[in-house]
């Protein structure tokens, strides 16, 4: 009845959906009904019991209410039992039951796991001094956690774990370096701080998981049960289908849709790359490139607003700003990063000489994707305000009555939808469906109801800035509605059917959605508790200032060099850790490092932009060889060869880690402290110069590239991207004034601008710093001494000829900025007059038109004139 080991088969004799279910929901599927019906119930109680912590029912009546730490264990309680009840603990392990000894081992878990649940008032009287029994629990769930870790996600996070706790408990062994050894901690110590607090597996990362992105999560997938996955499958096709390489650029931008309902590259996969992959190989293109379009642009699908994963919701605790702000700074590099890929695609249709029935130009399509883009953050955007107009009249007239009124509206408006689309037949799946599709606009009217509740969620976030969590809760109550009154409303609009057998069937499907979102959960959620540990080890023994002061040893104090062995470790790990974790363990270790040695150099990189070059490598993590989990399951499909498809997905995804690095230096693209007007800027460059990116490093622009051309065009891309590199070479960006002028120059400071000053002084840790930092002053009117205290939160004093920092207001933009007492004022730094830095876009756009015109003339000559698209 026990679990054995036996020799696994090769991936390639495993089944698609095998492949799906180890990674995603859990391989087994039990055939006695006991064990089926524990499979069947218990998902589906965690996402009752997750709408109910989320629900303000609660404290309206005062049942269930669980403060944070305990919502945490309950949530990791319910994930490390499913993780051993629906994960086989190897591939020769059953499937068709679950052995006695996985039942035990899984309500242990589930026990231990949720202990600070269920005895939360002992172990907050027994704060530092825990009971036998508390050691007891917490060392249990400790190695159950690490073991369903290694079910959901395999071996090398678990591995990551237990190096980061032979640290903890091993960390002064003598065969140590002397620079990273530590004292060590006992048992009772570790288990304290990593089991018993929320400085280890109960911290920010499983309170993240538990408030906001299994909600997400459950959204994503009841939005995918009522059938909007297939919805804009089909719509891509339907409009790209037809162009040169059509299916492949509908693979692009269905995953993009998909990824704004679904934080799993690997279901993205399956769920687009069933249809696009077959036909992708159909009109030319390679196993091992079918599989890595598809793989590339499902794992692009992470950076799509406003899911993102997991990792937006992390930032928000990391980083200590909203989840718009997080949002906004993801929109301009996702947007580039999936017309890049576009390009890339339609390239590789160039380069092996495909047709499409479309005689579009590609410049043409370019710019009509571009207006596309553009009219849909437009519209989107008119809808959210148009809407909180609506909402502000309608409380202003009304008053207590507007929530309902504006609640009945909504309705309305789906119902109307519904009927709208029961004119039209709904949309079939299956491959052959999508060679023989109607119109795009036949198609777009058939699911109009589905933008409904993905339009809610953006007003609830956008407009009303209700929390991430509130904001899914919501959306995910309008999604159950839709579940269970869509077939039946058709069924009465069309006036066939049984409208009681729509709704058994709609009922069905409410209920599948909830179960699967919950099993779409297991192995997330096993992923923060484990990062919980390794963050938990650091904070226990100092480590992390440790390898940070190593890699900055190792780069020299260059800024450059820092963030290429950022990206490097990233990648590394992103070869065993799942996104979430990876970014969690290189955020956590290098983030702070890179923004002080920006300072160091004197350039004032924002924390955000640091996260989001973190989160970008770590989205590799599914595509990196050899463990590229979203390689394999496209492979399945292609059926070619899994590390082929890896490396050549790696291949197309990589030339979007050109972006981290340039929005670390220019953190327009970001849209941080830019206006409206300089956004669409930004956006139009920053893409121009993408694609010009691509098609350098693609050797293929109107034709086949001499190395010349193709390093022109990057050379042209470079420029585009960083003007301000040039200028900075010829003219100095800013100029350099006294200490002494330090309250003059606040007061005649523009409002809400900062101020530029270096300081020196002594850290906390004995290190010498020398460094800029920026001081906020926010509204014109006070004097310069009284902008800086009361918005800056720092005062100076004279002392011998020098200005020094007398006083910080504690936890005020100052002291966040680590700055310390005693530091000198060395110099201000303010912008220096000088030419605006886009006149370098005249000779980067002659240089391009140079390579146009040179390549435009070879291909007259050597090949047909055509159209092509």
């Amino acid at each position: 009845m026990t679990e054995t080991a036996k020799p696994s088969t090769a991936p390639s004799d495993t089944d698609l959906d095998d492949i799906v279910a180890e990674s995603d929901t859990g391989a087994r599927a039990p055939r006695d009904r006991f064990s089926a019906n524990i499979l069947w119930s218990v998902p589906l109680v965690w996402s009752l019991y997750q709408l109910w912590i989320a629900s303000p029912l609660p404290f309206m009546l005062g049942v269930g209410v669980w403060n944070d730490t305990q919502t945490r264990a309950i949530h990791l309680g319910f994930a490390v039992f499913l993780a051993f009840v629906a994960f086989p603990a190897f591939r020769s392990s059953p499937r068709d039951r679950i052995p006695l000894v996985t039942w035990a081992t899984a309500l242990l878990g589930a026990v231990s796991s949720s202990y600070l649940a269920w005895n939360y008032v002992g172990v907050a009287a027994r704060t530092g001094i825990p009971s036998t029994m508390d050691l007891a629990m917490a060392g249990i769930a400790l190695v159950l956690l690490m073991e369903a870790a290694r079910r959901s996600l395999g071996f090398p996070l678990m591995g990551v774990a237990i190096f980061f706790l032979a640290y903890v408990f091993f960390g002064s062994w003598s065969g140590l370096p002397e620079m990273v050894q530590w004292k060590g901690a006992s048992f009772n110590k570790a288990m304290s701080h990593l089991m018993l607090t929320t400085e280890g597996v109960f911290g920010v990362a499983l309170g993240v998981s538990s408030g906001f992105v299994f909600l997400f999560v459950l959204f994503g997938a009841l939005l995918n049960q009522a059938g909007a996955g297939n919805y804009f499958l089909q719509l891509a096709f339907a409009a790209l289908g037809h162009l040169r390489g059509g299916p492949a650029k509908a693979a692009v931008i269905a995953s993009a849709a998909t990824g704004l309902i679904s934080g799993s590259a690997i279901a993205n996969v399956v769920t687009t790359g069933t249809f696009t992959i077959p036909l992708m190989r159909k009109v030319g293109f390679s196993p091992a490139k079918a599989g890595a379009v598809e793989v590339s642009s499902s794992i692009n699908g992470v950076l799509t607003p406003p899911v993102m994963g997991a990792v937006a919701f992390l930032m928000t605790e990391y980083v200590g700003i909203s989840y718009v702000e997080v949002v906004k700074t993801a929109i301009v590099p996702a947007a580039i990063s999936y017309m890049a890929l576009v390009y890339i695609v339609h390239l590789e249709a160039l380069k092996m000489g495909m047709k499409g029935s479309s005689r579009m130009h590609p410049v043409k399509f370019m710019l009509g994707a571009i207006f596309i883009i553009a009219s849909s953050i437009v519209i989107g955007g008119g809808t959210l305000w148009l809407a909180g107009q609506i909402v502000n009249l309608t409380e202003s007239l009304i008053g207590p009555m507007s929530t309902p009124v504006l609640v009945a509206i909504l309705l309305v408006a789906y119902v109307a939808s519904v009927r709208y689309a029961a004119e039209r037949p709904d949309l079939e799946t299956g491959l052959d469906s999508m060679q023989n599709l109607p119109p795009t606009g036949t198609i777009l009217k058939t699911g109009l109801h589905y933008l409904l509740p993905i339009l809610l969620l953006m007003y609830l976030l956008m407009i009303e800035r209700k929390s991430p969590g509130l904001s899914a809760f919501w959306s995910s109550i309008f999604m159950l509605l839709i579940l269970l009154t869509q077939d039946p409303l058709k069924a009465f609009f069309r006036s066939t059917g049984n409208i009681q057998e729509a709704f058994a069937h709609g009922f069905a499907q409410t209920l599948d959605g909830l179960i699967i979102g919950a099993r779409n959960m297991v192995g997330l959620a096993a992923a923060m508790g484990l990062a919980g540990i390794i963050v938990g080890a650091v904070t226990l023994t100092g480590i992390g200032q440790v390898m940070a002061e190593f890699v900055e040893f190792l780069s020299g104090g260059n800024l450059l060099a820092m963030l290429f062995f950022v990206a490097i470790i990233s990648i590394v790990l992103g070869m065993g850790l799942p996104t979430t974790a990876n970014y969690i363990v290189v955020s956590s270790l290098m983030a702070g490092v890179v923004v002080e040695l920006g300072a160091q150099n004197g350039l004032i990189v924002p924390l955000v932009a640091v996260h989001m070059f973190c989160f970008y490598f770590g989205i590799m993590a599914d595509v990196t060889p050899p463990v590229g989990l979203a390689s394999f399951a496209a492979a399945a499909i292609s059926k070619g060869d899994p590390l082929r498809t890896g490396f050549q997905a790696f291949f197309y995804s990589i030339r979007t880690a050109l972006l981290p690095f340039l929005f670390i230096f220019n953190t327009d693209l970001l849209l941080i402290d830019v206006g409206p007007f300089q956004a669409v800027i930004v956006f139009i460059t920053a893409l121009i110069a993408m694609l010009l990116f691509a098609a350098g490093t693609m050797g293929y622009f109107q034709t086949r590239s001499r190395l010349w051309e193709s390093a022109a065009l990057i050379l042209c891309a470079f420029t585009l991207f960083r003007p301000d590199f040039f200028l900075n070479q010829i003219a100095d960006e800013f100029e350099t004034r006294p200490a002494t002028e330090i309250y003059a120059l606040a007061e005649a400071a523009p409002e809400n601008s900062s101020l530029r000053v270096r300081l020196a002084g002594e850290s906390l840790e004995g290190d010498l710093v020398d460094a800029r930092y920026l001081l906020p002053l926010g509204a014109l009117g006070d004097s310069g001494e009284a902008r800086l205290t009361n918005e800056a939160g720092i005062e100076f004093r004279e002392e011998d000829g020098k200005l020094l920092v007398d006083n910080l207001e504690f936890g005020g933009p100052a002291e966040q900025l680590k700055i310390d007492f005693d530091w000198e004022v060395v110099e201000l730094e303010v912008e220096a007059d000088r030419p605006p830095q886009e006149i370098f876009y005249l000779p980067a756009l002659l240089l391009l038109g140079l390579v146009f015109f040179v390549q435009r003339r070879r291909k007259q000559k050597t090949e047909p004139e055509e159209a092509f698209a």
